[in-house]
């Protein structure tokens, strides 16, 4: 076994006595090198840096290597093309309206809060036992297997629905999707919209990109050119045929789970609430992966993320229906399978009471004519 001995300054004549005594002694006189927050911040934020790059880059080629030279500024009025010039009009102005957008969406992902589970509200605080169940007005529906609150052992609260902690953040957040690091931000209840658009317009802005630079690859094939601008078309319209192909099929994926009442944590995990203590009918602990229990219907749950009024839609802002602690309400699924399980139980009830009176009535019968 090494012994491993850290060497301070007034200790040099010890340290000599120790290594003539043990001879395979390691001596460790250098400090651990620890990293500092700030190195650790630089990490976190090397994804933005990434993103912010990649945003410059397609916005010089696009609007340098192809829009500019559809307008023709220098080329003899006599020998414009007119047809060529409009296309550039629309192409450029629209490029930079998707773009604002774009980063206006960016901004807010990043800087919005996802929502958290408050400090002064005493219904949230985690005292050991579960007394706080019963009450009506918290109408909690997910559970652990045991029928108790689901709490947190970081934060010392107990968890709403569809609240989970994020290690990363070091906080629990209200409707937790995922934790991004390309915007170094929680996607929760609050900012889940700001990151829906963001997939949104960077769909637009890649496929406006790359479809509409297909005209400047052909130039290069006909117009003598540069050759940093050949190589900077064919990797402009490279990357945003990558990351089109990236981000289209991400943004598929988080509009199925719209539409569908769901985040990503609830996809994976494939789960619905599990039964609550004296709760009928029963509730299934599992689910099929394409179904929820806060589901509202296409049109509900569209509303549920992008908000009530739909001339908001597309913007990052605007009221939000709900508060992001409870979310079963009369329209959702679960509770109208409640609702229809009750309806189908007073039926069946009414089906054997009638049975049983139907069978009375001919023992009563068959004793008379006895």
């Amino acid at each position: 076994n090494l012994l491993r001995v850290v060497q301070a300054p007034n200790e040099a004549n010890l340290t000599g006595t120790i290594c003539q005594i043990y001879p395979s002694v390691v001596m460790v006189t250098d400090p651990p090198v620890w990293s500092t927050p700030w190195e650790e911040k630089k990490k976190k934020l090397t994804p933005i840096l990434f993103m912010v790059v990649v945003i410059i880059f397609l916005y010089f080629v696009y609007v340098v290597c192809h829009c500019i030279p559809m307008l023709q500024f220098q080329e003899d009025p006599l020998h414009v093309d007119e047809g060529m010039r409009w296309r550039g009009r629309v192409e450029i102005v629209a490029f930079h309206v998707i773009t604002g957008f774009l980063i206006w969406c960016y901004v807010r992902s990043c800087t919005v809060h996802p929502g958290t589970i408050p400090d002064d509200d005493p219904q949230w605080e985690c005292h050991g036992q579960d007394t706080a169940f019963g009450e009506p007005t918290m109408n909690l529906q997910e559970t652990k297997k045991t029928g108790d609150r689901r709490h947190c052992k970081h934060c010392k609260r107990y968890k709403p629905d569809r609240t989970h902690h994020c290690r990363v953040c070091r906080r629990c957040i209200l409707k937790m999707d995922h934790h991004c690091p390309w915007i170094y931000n929680c996607v929760g209840y609050y900012n889940y919209k700001c990151f829906y658009l963001l997939l949104f317009y960077c769909v637009l802005d890649t496929h406006l990109i790359f479809w509409t630079m297909l005209e400047s690859v052909l130039w290069t094939l006909e117009v003598d050119m540069y050759f940093i601008n050949i190589f900077l078309i064919y990797f402009g319209v490279t990357l945003a045929c990558f990351f089109g192909t990236l981000i289209t099929a991400f943004f598929g994926f988080h509009t199925w789970l719209m539409l569908r009442a769901m985040t990503t944590i609830e996809f994976c995990e494939k789960s619905m609430p599990p039964k609550r203590q004296g709760s009928s009918p029963p509730l299934e602990e599992k689910s099929s992966f394409d179904s929820s229990v806060y589901d509202l219907g296409a049109w509900g749950n569209l509303q549920a993320v992008l908000g009530p009024d739909v001339l908001l839609w597309f913007v990052p802002f605007g009221p939000m229906n709900g508060d992001g602690f409870t979310f079963v309400s009369d329209e959702t699924r679960l509770s109208k399978d409640l609702t229809a399980s009750k309806g189908h139980r007073r039926r069946t009830h009414q089906r054997v009471q009638r049975s049983q009176r139907q069978r009375s009535y001919h023992a009563d019968a068959l004793r008379t004519n006895t």
